[in-house]
């Protein structure tokens, strides 16, 4: 868990984000997971867009949160900002090593 600052601080750098995955129709595939797994490793705090009604963007992201062992930060709509920090973050490519 991340305090109310913490995440006050993680919103902050990901309002300059833009999302690298997006979910749509066929959900939660194998290639969006390993495309999602991905951007975790490399980038720690990443934006998802879902392209699904409310309910359903819910359920997906619950999911979502299951399967990569995330936390979610933020949603605003049809938007999700998640962070996993890495044990060896790349400081080249960690969105909070570099913001």
């Amino acid at each position: 868990m991340y305090t109310q600052q913490q995440k006050k601080q993680f919103k902050g750098i990901g309002h300059q984000l833009d999302p690298v995955v997006t979910i749509a129709a066929k959900g939660l595939s194998e290639s969006v997971l390993a495309e999602l797994e991905r951007a975790l490793d490399d980038h720690e705090l990443i934006k998802v867009r879902f392209i699904h009604d409310r309910q359903n963007r819910a359920i997906l992201l619950d999911e979502l949160v299951k399967l990569t062992r995330c936390e979610v930060i933020q949603t605003i709509g049809g938007i999700a900002l998640i962070l996993r920090k890495s044990e060896k973050p790349n400081a080249a490519l960690s969105n909070l090593l570099r913001h």
